[in-house]
């Protein structure tokens, strides 16, 4: 893989305009193409399978026009204190409201509040049910503003007024002032990491021409393909992160290669074959992490997954190609720091490699030789550390959120609590009972039965009228739980109804489904639960078989996979604390704490599990090399971390503040994403790998790196670390390989036939 990759940076660097036009060309009909494409439309989270989702799909089928995908809103009106909504001017006030309303452009239908009986007990609360003939995102904004005009007018009157339903959501558009911060944060990074504005822009450029195709492309598909602005974000949120590292990385081998005296031309060949083969290797493994969501069965779970690989493959196939392009068009030597711009200068001298490594440790090489001195305090403080922090991950409770957990300055969460004030908890979150008949059964005999025992069930507030379908084969009723619909009381009685409704079932022969968009709830998140360990263990055994593909070594992967874990328990448990326990939850705009959103342990799983092999790959394939050249393990790990060990620290740091960034978007989904990824990503970069890991190779010595001969016979060389470059490179220096020396205390890297200059 290798020696192909090096083919590829070589004529990407003497192909750099054609390279060039052709990225743009792809810029531009993918910024076209989202131009004209028509806008998406948001999808409630389905479940093919579930109870819920086969009561749904039947109510869709005999209940059509009542399960239009038209918009609604909630108008809830509450009188002043001490007087009631039911009195003549309040009454006239709702009437006139309403009435504004009624036969304006896109309205299907409203309700009257007191003609329905939506009026509270106490007479201080109501509410009316506007429904559009068009979806939430189709709504034009004069529809929107005759609503809220609408409820202005009420609150003229002495009302308080709050619009809840969809009609007035709107999708989050990236690009606030949060996400812009985590860009000026990787900015800052890369212009430190690597001391050239050049460079850094470089990194920049190229990660910034991929996110904007992939968003392109998921804009211009969101439409057909039911694509969702989750979906986009993601993709953002990943292409941006990964494509800065993956430019970041082969950048640092490029100006490697040039220190070494390679020319351009062949410093660019080198670092795609060698950094580029490790980015090969880490993308694809964010990909098939990606793309394996789609066996869990939920198919928004599988869009978002299907968008994310996508932005990651763009983000390689930009580091493999455009990167080595721009550093030809660039010119090498302005992507040098400025003291090895000086070095290069037509009569400067070259530092010499030994002397240089003689004359300065930096920070990563004194790391190294401090773990490898104190291997055990060391792993004992960072295992523990994390296993603390992973302690909160025990009381992991997983759910949808819906406007409960929205800001109180927002008009939808007011709405919702003057609901649960006037109506009880439970009434935002009301369970639908489907009962079907389809045989020659007694449909109303059937649904009085379930009516009857669903009635005298503890923790249901209610149970309204049923309704019978057309062909009088199916019945649906509401029943409202007396407990709010993410409490762990509406989950038992979701599975209480279905207990209990079985005896009517065995009766009468008739099928009684629950659904409801808490019962919806309640079943994805149960299979997330589900399904959270058998793909934990397909993912670690994916990251065992490719690391001991690319390592050649047993213990290595198995190390890997359980950093791994720690760190995702790690996040998981910063989740519980911060989402559920509230614990600093007012830094990141959390006001409402509840369980953690279904899909995220899954899909953080899929997305940390890539990127630490990102940081696992680029910090051991130089022990590696080192270390196959004849270097002692302790040296073959100071060398890693020499040549490596700054730049994955400023990647991590980079996709720390790029992950942090959209944190400040208020979607609980992108929110809880934000935070978690950035744990997980500080934690498996500056513990796992820069600790635990060197301390771990530091206890097994040569053991490391061990590997049974079938193994060796059986497993395919994909030459991460390029030493087939030596053979079919053209151009590049020929030094052979220099045995380990046998003093104790050997020179650093001596072994090394051909080692970078550490210029910074």
């Amino acid at each position: 893989m290798a020696t192909y990759l090096y083919r590829i940076g070589r004529w990407a660097f003497r192909r750099r305009r054609l390279v060039g036009g052709l990225w743009l060309g792809a810029l531009i009909l993918a910024v076209a193409a989202a131009a004209v494409a028509p806008a998406g439309e948001e999808e409630d989270l389905s479940m093919p399978g579930t109870e819920s989702q086969q009561a749904f799909d039947l109510l869709d089928e005999r209940f059509p026009d009542s399960n239009s995908q038209g918009a609604e809103a909630r108008l809830v009106f509450q009188a002043p204190d001490g007087q009631k909504v039911t009195a003549g001017e309040h009454r006239a006030a709702v009437k006139d409201t309403l009435g504004s309303l009624d036969g304006g452009k896109q309205v299907a239908s409203t309700t009257d509040p007191y003609e329905t009986g939506a009026v509270s007990k106490d007479g201080t609360i109501a509410y009316s049910t506007i429904t559009y003939t068009e979806g939430a995102v189709d709504l034009t904004e004069p529809t929107k503003a005759a609503l809220e005009d609408a409820a202005g007018e009420a609150r003229d009157a002495g009302l308080t007024v709050e619009i809840g339903g969809s009609a007035l959501e709107s999708e989050e558009e990236p690009g606030g002032t949060t996400e812009m911060i985590g860009v000026a944060v990787a900015a800052l990074v890369l212009i430190v990491a690597l001391g050239s504005l050049v460079a850094a822009g470089l990194s920049l450029l190229t990660a910034i021409v991929g996110v904007v195709i992939s968003f392109g492309l998921i804009t211009a598909l969101a439409a057909p393909l039911g694509l969702t602005s989750t979906v986009s974000i993601l993709a953002l949120m990943l292409g941006l992160a990964v494509g800065i590292d993956y430019a970041l990385f082969i950048t640092s081998r490029f100006r490697d290669e040039l220190a070494q005296g390679s020319e351009p031309e062949e410093a660019a060949g080198r670092a795609v074959g060698t950094a580029g083969s490790a980015v090969v290797f880490a993308g694809a493994t964010v990909f098939i992490a990606l793309v394996g969501l789609g066996v869990v069965g939920i198919p928004e779970l599988t869009r978002i997954g299907m968008g994310g690989a996508g932005a990651v493959g763009l983000a390689v196939l930009v580091a493999l190609t455009l990167v080595p392009a721009l550093f030809g068009m660039f010119g090498h030597r302005r992507i040098l720091p400025r003291k090895a711009r000086k070095a290069t200068r037509p009569g400067g001298e070259r530092p010499h490699r030994a002397g240089a490594a003689a004359g300065k440790q930096g920070l990563g090489t004194r790391w190294a030789r401090f773990v490898l001195r104190r291997p055990v305090p060391v792993l004992m403080i960072a295992g523990l550390g994390l296993g603390a922090v992973a302690v909160p991950a025990l009381s992991l409770e997983l759910g949808l959120p819906g406007d409960e957990t929205k800001s109180t300055e927002t008009t939808e969460r007011r709405a919702y609590d003057l609901l649960s004030e006037g109506f009880g908890p439970g009434f935002n979150g009301p369970l639908t009972v489907v009962v079907d008949t389809p045989e020659s059964g007694d449909t109303e005999a059937a649904t009085d039965q379930v009516v009857q025992t669903v009635r005298g069930l503890d923790g249901v507030a209610s149970v309204g009228d049923p309704a019978l379908s057309e062909s009088k084969d199916t019945a649906v009723l509401t029943a409202v739980p007396e407990t709010a619909p993410t409490s762990g009381e509406t989950k038992d009685l979701v599975n209480e109804i279905r207990g209990a409704v079985s005896g009517v079932e065995a009766n009468t022969g008739a099928a009684v489904l629950v659904t409801g968009t808490t019962a919806m709830n309640i079943d994805i998140s149960e299979a997330m639960s589900d399904a959270l360990i058998p793909y934990l263990s397909v993912v670690i055994g994916l990251a065992v078989l490719l690391l001991l593909v690319v390592f050649r070594s047993v213990l290595v992967p198995i190390k890997a996979a359980l950093g791994f874990l720690l760190s995702v328990g790690a996040a998981f448990g910063v989740l519980v604390a911060v989402f559920q326990w509230g614990w600093g939850a007012d830094l990141v705009g959390i006001e409402t704490t509840g369980p953690v959103m279904s899909l995220m342990p899954i899909l953080i799983i899929g997305i940390v599990f890539g990127l630490a092999m990102d940081y696992e790959v680029f910090l051991l394939s130089r022990m590696r090399e080192s270390y196959a050249h004849g270097a002692s393990p302790g040296e073959a790990v100071v060398t890693g971390f020499r040549h490596s060990g700054r730049v994955v620290a400023a990647a991590a740091i980079i996709m720390v503040s790029v992950f942090a960034g959209f944190i400040g978007i208020h979607m609980p989904t992108i929110q809880t994403m934000g935070v978690g990824l950035a744990a997980a990503v500080a934690f498996d970069a500056f513990v796992v790998r820069m600790a635990i890991v060197p301390a771990v190779l530091a206890l097994l010595g040569h053991r490391a790196w061990w590997l049974p001969r079938i193994l060796n016979r059986v497993l395919p060389n994909v030459d991460i670390e390029g030493e087939a470059l030596s053979r079919h490179a053209t151009g590049a220096p020929s030094v052979p390989p220099v045995p380990p020396e046998p003093a104790p205390q050997p020179v650093p890297d001596a072994a090394s036939p051909r080692q970078p200059v550490d210029w910074y």
